[in-house]
């Protein structure tokens, strides 16, 4: 065992980040269902067609708006909130940080500022909750979650935002800069999915995002003392590792490539007709590379499923480590049946 970076957040946290996740994999899927109608067609099928991808997209923009607003009220009146709110903003430390990795790269320091620390060799309370890096992926994570809820909401009816603007081309303004935003989100999710699931100490899924630091102990160990180091130099490094993570990984960056590509070409959403360069897929590649995409995807949908196992299982460990605990403590151990021992059970 190792006591690396994971457990840093509360169980509301962790609890949260799998339910946002659900829906913005939900979101992806329909909205690029629609998208890419030619190329996705099963998908498209496998929903209930055109009527219900477009049902399942707008409740799951729904779930967005209310996950939202939930977080922001909880950030605003919990105490633990205000305070994981100051953590994650930037600091000073934060730009040092960054110049100095910099400066890292290029040789001209030592080693790296302790504000951009991952979990390497520093105990947990030698690494800050958010490095440099991680505040800059919740700050854009946020902005483009809160920017696609607005611009969906605005666009759900075109004829109303159509009559609101009062002209055509600002209507279909919001929805390319709708259709375009969640293109370039889908770049950071599933690098943030190969980042998280393809991470050689954590292969294959991070439990940090899963489970919550109140069940996570202090250090692992038989004796009482406190470790110098994380113990990462305990763990051995999974032999299906290189494979996969190098295939997962050329399947990621081949998907985003597609997707982009595909929404240059593809007409009509995001990019306006008249923008449009052709009028659909160009060629086979082109919808295989799109198809790989959604596959990135579902790895991540079903790495988040895994991580909820992970903590289930987790939770139904620690209770049984408990057990025998409070039955020491005062409580009378049982039999097979049901009853307590007695001495002639052992006559």
């Amino acid at each position: 065992m190792s006591n690396l970076d994971h457990g840093k957040f509360t169980r509301v946290t962790t609890l949260f980040h799998s339910l946002l996740g659900l829906d913005v994999f939900l979101l992806f899927f329909t909205g690029y269902a629609i998208m890419f109608n030619d190329e996705l067609w099963w998908m498209l099928t496998l929903m209930g067609g055109a009527s219900g991808v477009t049902a399942i997209h707008r409740i799951t923009g729904i779930g967005l708006v209310a996950l939202v607003v939930f977080w922001v009220t909880l950030q605003v009146i919990s105490s633990t909130g205000r305070s994981n709110f100051s953590e994650i903003l930037p600091a000073k430390a934060d730009i040092d940080a960054f110049i100095q990795d910099i400066q890292f790269v290029l040789g001209r320091a030592d080693e790296r500022h302790p504000s951009a620390r991952q979990f390497a060799g520093y105990k947990a309370d030698e690494v800050p909750l958010l490095s440099y890096i991680g505040k800059g992926v919740v700050a854009i994570f946020s902005i483009e979650l809160t920017l696609l809820a607005i611009s969906g909401l605005l666009i759900w009816s075109k004829t109303g935002l159509a009559a609101m603007f009062q002209t055509k081309a600002a209507a279909m303004a919001f929805v390319t800069f709708h259709g375009l935003l969640g293109v370039i989100m889908l770049m950071g999710v599933m690098f943030h999915i190969f980042e998280h699931g393809m991470h050689p100490a954590f292969y294959p899924v991070e439990t940090k995002a899963f489970i919550p630091r109140s069940m996570v102990p202090e250090h692992h160990g038989d004796d009482d003392e406190e470790p110098d180091t994380t113990g990462i130099e305990r763990l051995s490094l999974s032999p299906s590792w290189r494979t996969v993570s190098t295939i997962f990984g050329a399947m990621t960056v081949i998907g985003i490539v597609s997707v982009l590509i595909g929404s240059i070409f593809d007409e009509g959403y995001p990019v306006p007709r008249e923008l449009a360069i052709g009028g659909g897929p160009s060629s086979i590649l082109l919808t295989v590379g799109i198809n790989l995409g959604m596959v990135v995807l579902g790895v991540g949908l079903v790495l988040s499923m895994y991580g909820n196992v992970l903590r289930i299982r987790w939770e139904q460990q620690l209770e049984e480590d408990r057990e025998p605990t409070a039955a020491a403590d005062g409580g009378e151990p049982q039999t097979d049946g049901g009853q307590p021992e007695s001495d002639d059970a052992e006559n």
